[in-house]
């Protein structure tokens, strides 16, 4: 749906907040339906989301499968199992000096979200959010990125068809049409992207003093210490930097390897490049390419500084950069903006307190990996901090749905996955009920009974 211009964007969004307060959102059965007509209508565009994901980013059927659509769908049928559970109130104890009072907690919809979505897993990072926001009782409008066109138009027509744009509407556009959605007073926004646009997203919240959830990116890094399994390191590297060619906002940015095991690493790594992509990644059905010229433009002035190792084979008509490694140094240009693409800058270390040391210097990272000793890896995550982390592993954390998503600092704010998806767009209502039948007169003035309740408390 296009909306043009602000007037327009206004009264779909003031229809949004009439909806909502018509209560029709909030019975837990009727939340239920509309999760259950999502995932139907998944399965409906199911082909076409397939066709899209590969003129858009060259992505094959199973990585978009597992990367996107699964996910969604495993969300979904999250919500549908734990819902009524998740809403039911709670009781908490109440204190002897408000008895006989009872207290609970009761969880309430926000209202109306917005939910800005990027264009690396443009269906997983505009569904998964949307997932809590029906779960939770929320109205909500969709705004996916114009980079990925065909999956954004699919995703049009699957909203369109399947709910009442008062309800849920995804409205297309560019960065105006963002300025246009984020004038608005919204209930609860959502953002994923960078942390410079996070910022905006967040000043602009900051007008109607509106809760924003903001999973944005970073240099997330990779440690490889002596003790690690090279093998089966270089696998996990391998395929979390490749993915989507390196773009994911929780893909290992850069790795600090041990000097002592670099050149074995590096051997290793090779290996899997060509074990999972062959001898020329270009021909091979399942390496993604760059989004965009614009992006690809960045990426290739990477391969400017530094000694690449490994790769840096290019072709700007296919938007294809070949996975590949370049020692580098800490002050260049590519250790200084989140690198999104198949590029990864390796450094060494002869003693961790200086991985740990740069790596606390810097903006808080969506994403921490170690490969070594277990023991060790506790020391080193209790000394540092991150969104989330993997020890012996890459990405895997976000697999689990159970642990919850989100940054810290420059890469983020806020949670979500399963329940917290749900608390995510939700409200945490706290409720005493007192009864009528006694009342403690030593509460009012003139407070003559004050010595008995400091005794109590």
């Amino acid at each position: 749906m296009q909306y043009t211009n602000s007037n327009a964007i206004q009264s779909l969004v003031e229809r949004q907040h009439e909806f909502f307060l018509s209560q029709q959102t909030k019975p837990i059965s009727w939340r239920i339906m509309q999760l259950q007509r999502l995932k139907r209508a998944l399965k409906d565009h199911e082909q076409d989301l397939y066709e899209a994901f590969w003129s858009d980013l060259h992505k094959s059927e199973a990585e978009a499968y597992l990367t996107e659509i699964s996910i969604v769908v495993k969300e979904i049928n999250s919500h549908i199992k734990h819902l009524r559970r998740w809403a039911k109130p709670k009781r908490v104890s109440t204190p002897i000096y408000l008895w006989p009072s009872k207290s609970r907690i009761i969880t309430e919809p926000l209202g109306v979200a917005l939910i800005i979505a990027p264009w690396n897993y443009p269906l997983n990072l505009m569904l998964s959010p949307l997932v809590g926001a029906i779960s939770s009782g929320c109205c909500a409008i969709l705004k996916p990125s114009p980079y990925a066109a065909n999956v954004s138009s699919v995703m049009e027509n699957l909203i369109r068809e399947t709910y009442e744009e008062d309800y849920i509407a995804l409205i297309q556009g560019h960065r105006d049409v963002n300025t246009m959605l984020l004038a608005q007073h919204f209930d609860v926004i959502f953002y994923t992207g960078s942390p410079a646009v996070g910022k905006t997203v967040m000043e602009a919240a900051a007008k109607h003093l509106t809760p924003v959830i903001l999973e944005l990116g970073g240099k997330s890094p990779c440690v490889v210490d002596e003790g690690a399994n090279l093998d089966i390191t270089a696998s996990r590297i391998v395929w979390g930097k490749t993915i989507n060619a390196g773009q994911t906002c929780i893909a290992p940015d850069y790795l600090f390897v041990h000097e002592t095991i670099k050149e074995k690493l590096v051997e290793k790594l090779v290996q899997r490049f060509e074990q999972f992509y062959g001898q020329d990644a270009e021909k091979s059905p399942t390496f993604c390419r760059i989004v965009s010229d614009k992006h690809f433009k960045r990426l290739s002035r990477y391969l400017t500084e530094g000694k690449v190792i490994f790769g840096g084979k290019n072709d700007p008509t296919a938007r294809y950069i070949q996975p590949t490694l370049i020692e580098v140094e800490p002050e260049m240009a590519i250790m200084q903006e989140e690198i999104f693409g198949p590029i990864l800058p390796i450094m060494t270390y002869n003693d961790i307190n200086d991985v740990v040391d740069y790596v606390n210097r810097h903006p808080k990272p969506l994403a921490f990996y170690y490969f070594g000793d277990t023991k060790k890896a506790k020391k080193i995550l209790s000394c540092t901090t991150s969104g989330g982390a993997c020890v012996n592993d890459t990405l895997m954390h976000i697999v689990n749905a159970r642990l919850p998503f989100g940054g810290v600092g420059n890469s983020g704010m806020g949670h979500y996955h399963e329940k917290e998806s749900f608390l995510a767009f939700s409200h945490q209502r706290s409720v005493l009920q007192s009864s009528n039948r006694i009342d403690i007169a030593a509460k009012y003035p003139p407070y003559e009974k004050i010595e008995m309740f400091k005794k109590i408390i």
